[in-house]
């Protein structure tokens, strides 16, 4: 997977799913704005703040895939 910096233009994204981010440092949200979905993960290993970093705009059902394989870990 391709991480990119935070867009800081998604503050209106709406979360669809997310993992827990209360038992582990590193959390992924799916999230989905103007019509299109995305994965954003927040990185809390650094002590310093947390390090915010999204996927590229997908259509829904490619998001969907990539979320699936996220959680499988299956994505690379």
């Amino acid at each position: 997977m391709r991480w990119l910096p935070d867009a800081r233009r998604t503050a209106y994204a709406r979360v669809v799913e997310h993992t827990c981010d209360d038992c582990v440092p590193v959390s992924y949200e799916l999230c989905g704005a103007g019509g299109l979905r995305f994965i954003r993960r927040t990185d809390r290993t650094h002590g310093v703040g947390p390090e915010v970093r999204e996927t590229e705009r997908l259509i829904t059902c490619r998001a969907q895939e990539m979320w699936r394989d996220l959680l499988l870990g299956l994505a690379r």
